[in-house]
This record gives C-alpha cells, structure tokens and sequence, in this order.
C-alpha cells in the first residue's frame, strides 16, 4: 500500500492505518508502515517506520502512529510464506543506499537462494530470511549501477555529477534489472528518498494485487 498527500504539511498515518485495516484480511501476523515528508528539503528528511508482529490495531496505538509524521508513505500486512515471524521479519524493510529505500512486498521469489549467494559474494549483509530484504537488496544493487553508469557517461554523452538528483532512466534501468533477475510471482512499492514513491510488479504478479 502507498499514499501521496498534496499537501506537504499533511500527515498520512491515519488513512494508511485505514487501508491496512482494510487489507488485514490477507496479512494477520505483521504490521509496518515508513512515512516521509515533502514538506522540507530532502536533504533534511527522514524516514519514519514502525513495524512489528501482531495486528494492525495492536501495532498502530495511538502512541506509535504518533511518530509517523509526513505526507508520503507505504504500509504493508504481512501472511508469512517465507521467514519467521519476528519483528525483524516485518516489512517495510530499509536500505541507506543509494538515496535511502524503503521497499514493501507481496509475492515469493523462486530463485531466491540464487540471489542470496549472489548478494552475499559482493559483501551485502542480509539479516532476515525474507525474499522481500533480498529485493530490495537487488534493486539497490541495479540502481547503484545506473547511477554510475550515469555518472561515467558515454562516447556520446558527458557524464552526470554524482549529487545530480536520481533520473527517470537510471531508476526504470535498475527496476528492468531487478525484474530480469528476481523471478516468481510478487508486487512492489518503495519509498525512495528524493523521488518519491515507485511500485513495479514481476511478470506473473499476486492475484490479489491491487492499485489505487
């Protein structure tokens, strides 16, 4: 699930908590949601989670939904296919680079044992048993190759300085990568620091996918 508000001073907490409750019915044993703002500048946001097992109105009191303040956000229940049940496992999981990405997942990988030994050979620390954590961990890989092969350039272009904010193509780049790598059945949103929200789904994607 993911919500863009206009406003930029408005908080999305609560309706995300609304759509969660109403998605409850495929996901009872965890509860997570990342919010951000548009509000100041991005080099000053910060991304605010809460996540933990249990149901969404246990997870979500008024005290946790507190500190979930900005405009922009995903959210995610969880019905455990793979991975345990801690609050470790609970989605939406989070990478600093690049940008800084959130990413929520429904779905299942079939190479995913493939991705992890590939992942693991180039130093990425995986903490979970969860194929959502090797995802995302996929894509932050891709979309560190399309930046620097942005910022290389090519016979024909000049390349970009580093601090240029993250481009159209280099992002549908990483995200065709990650699709021709990651196989199975899955759906995807991601809250990426600086661009704002992106959901892409695999070639044969959940039937109980839905957008709004």
């Amino acid at each position: 699930l993911a919500l863009v508000l206009g406003d930029g001073r408005a908080d999305c907490c609560a309706e995300l908590v609304d759509g969660l409750t109403t998605l409850q019915h495929r996901g009872q044993d965890a509860a997570g949601i990342v919010t951000a703002s548009t509000a100041s500048a991005w080099s000053a946001v910060r991304f605010r989670s809460v996540r933990n097992a249990g149901l969404v109105r246990d997870v979500f009191t008024r005290e946790t939904s507190a500190s979930l303040t900005g405009n922009i956000g995903i959210g995610h229940v969880r019905y455990p296919t793979t991975g345990t049940g801690t609050p470790q496992e609970c989605q939406p999981f989070y990478v600093n680079y690049p940008c800084g990405l959130s990413l929520a997942h429904n779905g299942n990988l079939t190479n995913t044992e493939a991705l992890r030994a590939e992942l693991v050979s180039t130093h990425r620390h995986l903490n979970t048993t969860s194929d959502s954590e090797i995802l995302l961990n996929v894509f932050a890989e891709q979309l560190g190759e399309a930046l620097l092969a942005r910022r290389v350039g090519s016979p024909s272009s000049a390349g970009a300085p580093l601090a240029d904010p993250l481009d159209r193509r280099s992002l549908f780049s990483a995200v065709a990568a990650t699709m021709r790598r990651c196989r199975g059945g899955y759906a995807v949103v991601m809250l990426i620091h600086n661009v704002g929200v992106l959901a892409f789904r695999g070639q044969d994607p959940p039937r109980d996918t839905t957008a709004a």
